[in-house]
């Protein structure tokens, strides 16, 4: 069964990026450019508080693998 979590070892800054690359199973620098180009898309803002609230609501990878 495929989880969503944040990565440990493969952040930059919370390991969002990391962690839906891994569900995705694609290169994380693919997600890390798609990320900047919405970040600028929408405005800043959205996509900020976005991220904020992914950080809050996704776990992180030694959380789930605890359990």
């Amino acid at each position: 069964m495929k989880r969503l979590y944040r990565t440990q070892y493969d952040r930059k800054l919370a390991g969002i990026c990391g962690g839906l690359a891994k569900y995705f199973s694609i290169d994380p620098t693919i997600v890390r450019l798609l990320a900047v180009v919405l970040f600028f898309v929408s405005g800043f803002f959205p996509f900020v508080v976005g991220y904020f609230i992914a950080i809050f609501v996704i776990p992180n990878e030694e959380d789930v693998r605890e359990s």
